[in-house]
């Protein structure tokens, strides 16, 4: 699917629900359940890969993931790419191009705990490698204002306005406000921006509703799905090793061998 595909998704009155994946397999079981788009969680990933969160996958593994998911899908595919691996923003532009070429046509790029002067050089040289690739990138700029508490509480919605300003005139797509959760806080937000407004999965978030007729256009799962199917499989795993316990396996709730085999048939 194109990209601009994917920018229509975020321009209709209903909010984008993306159930973030961590690999083929997820991906596809997830498009088979009706998703619109799939996206990538970096937590799932990077753990599926054997690497912490955080900056630490080597960009190797992450664009043979992308690629890997972008063969057995049909749907637009966005990659979380974290911090873009490097501070260096050209670095950061090239591994985004490699990512391109797997078969993404949107992105997540984070600020982080740096400044975000810094985000906002990166966005400038993704657009320009994404442009030069002849790809209209979806640019989903993150800020973690919010998530990791960077100003004081009274502060938190005016440092994530004058971000979102700075990362738009760079050529961001979108805003991913992630830890953002009162309804006051997300209505100052969306009010601030012209840009489409992405808030994170939460146990405390308002619901889908709410969200929408607050202005929200995206909500993301982020790495929920994945924490809680490993939750499933810690689970699993410790009755069967612990009690031999076998009824738990193959049937219930689980996704049996026939249909998961059936989804790349």
């Amino acid at each position: 699917m194109t990209a601009d595909t994917f920018h229509a998704l975020h321009a209709g009155r209903a909010a984008l629900r993306l159930a973030n994946a961590w690999d083929a397999g997820s991906a596809r079981l997830i498009e088979s359940l009706g998703a619109t788009a799939i996206a990538t969680t970096s937590s799932g990933v990077s753990w599926a890969q054997g690497y912490p969160d955080g900056d630490a996958l080597p960009v190797e593994r992450l664009v043979a993931v992308i690629a890997s998911i972008a063969r057995v899908v049909r749907v637009p595919l966005t990659a979380d790419v974290e911090g873009g691996y490097s501070d260096d923003p050209a670095a950061a532009a090239e591994t985004v191009a490699r990512v391109i070429d797997a078969g993404a046509v949107g992105i997540n790029l984070e600020d982080g705990a740096g400044p975000p002067e810094r985000l906002a050089a990166k966005i400038e040289a993704v657009r320009a490698v994404a442009d030069k690739a002849g790809v209209r990138l979806f640019v989903n700029a993150r800020t973690d204002v919010f998530l990791r508490r960077l100003v004081p509480t009274e502060a938190l919605t005016g440092e994530v306005a004058r971000r979102a300003a700075l990362y738009a005139a760079a050529g961001a797509d979108g805003l991913f406000v992630p830890g953002i959760a009162e309804p006051a806080d997300i209505d100052a937000v969306v009010r601030a921006t012209p840009l489409p407004v992405n808030v994170m999965a939460l146990p405390h978030l308002p619901p889908l509703a709410e969200l929408q007729r607050l202005g929200v256009r995206r909500l993301s799962a982020g790495g929920g799905i994945a924490e809680g199917a490993l939750g499933t499989v810690r689970r699993l795993a410790a009755a069967f090793l612990e009690h031999g316990d076998c009824t738990g396996l193959r049937g219930g709730e689980g996704v049996s061998y026939g249909q998961m085999n059936a989804l790349f048939g």
